[in-house]
């Protein structure tokens, strides 16, 4: 792996909801925050702005 993909910094993760199924955590590298939903075989890496439209998309359905 070459020098520039290397990376030395913490990432600090937080498990924010799971079942025995599905997990969602949130990653911050203390440059940006992700967070992260793994839906069985498949994980979505969301941005901050792009979770939060997650977020509102999914309660608009739930009414």
């Amino acid at each position: 792996m070459s020098e520039n993909h290397h990376h030395d910094e913490e990432v600090n993760t937080e498990v924010l909801a799971e079942t025995d199924s599905y997990a969602i955590w949130r990653a911050d590298d203390g440059e940006e925050v992700t967070f992260n939903l793994e839906l069985g075989n498949v994980t979505l890496h969301l941005f901050k702005e792009e979770w939060d439209e997650l977020v509102q998309l999914i309660r608009k359905a739930a009414k």
